[in-house]
């Protein structure tokens, strides 16, 4: 019975499809193999978003854009982001289960040049992330596996939704002030950096 739902989860979550499940672990922690594998793959999307985020903040250091709490904030997030792929590690090295090292891909924002695309960057990774933590948990649940679920909605998903409140404000706000898709270090952007608050105090 199990075999078509894993065939057709992988057209759904980033499932680590060279992932190696050592059985007794797997039977003493009861953590089902697509539960296993959908953690290992989600981690590695976590980090990927994490090392996006580092490379927007590095964008907004340099010299002809200098927009230092831009900066600051979307390093801080890829901080949390990572934070967020060490505690699903842990999660799955406590149920028993195997982390496969995978190359990370590139961030694919080396065309940013303007703080709207950045905006809408982070924002889509952000969806995309909580789509993923809904279906991870979901699956987990049909799997048989409760505490997974519950972990997952409460460590993983629940902390998302300020996020992305927030990337919807910050974006409403950029728009307000001028900034464009186009543009690189306009006023609109250096409105931003020197007004909105939530760039340094976000959730």
């Amino acid at each position: 019975m199990s075999e078509p739902s894993e065939k057709r989860l992988k057209t759904s979550l980033p499932i680590c499809k060279t992932h190696h499940v050592f059985v007794g672990s797997k039977v003493k922690q009861n953590l089902p193999a697509v539960v296993e594998e959908s953690l290992c793959g989600v981690s590695t999307l976590l980090m990927e978003v994490a090392y996006r985020l580092e490379a927007l903040g590095k964008i907004f250091e340099q010299d002809n854009l200098a927009l230092p709490r831009v900066a600051a904030f979307f390093q801080l997030e890829s901080e949390r982001e990572q934070e967020q792929a060490e505690a699903m590690l842990h999660y799955l090295s406590e149920r028993g289960g195997q982390y496969c090292n995978k190359d990370i891909k590139r961030p694919g924002c080396e065309e940013i040049c303007g703080l709207l695309p950045a905006l809408d960057l982070t924002l889509a990774a952000w969806k995309e992330e909580m789509a993923v933590m809904i279906e991870l948990s979901r699956i987990a649940r049909e799997q048989g596996d409760p505490h997974s679920a519950s972990v997952v909605k409460s460590r993983f998903l629940t902390p998302l939704v300020p996020k992305v409140k927030l990337l919807g404000d910050l974006l409403t706000n950029a728009r307000r002030v001028g900034c464009t898709a186009e543009g690189a270090g306009g006023f609109g952007e250096y409105l931003m950096d020197q007004l909105q608050e939530e760039l340094t105090s976000s959730a």
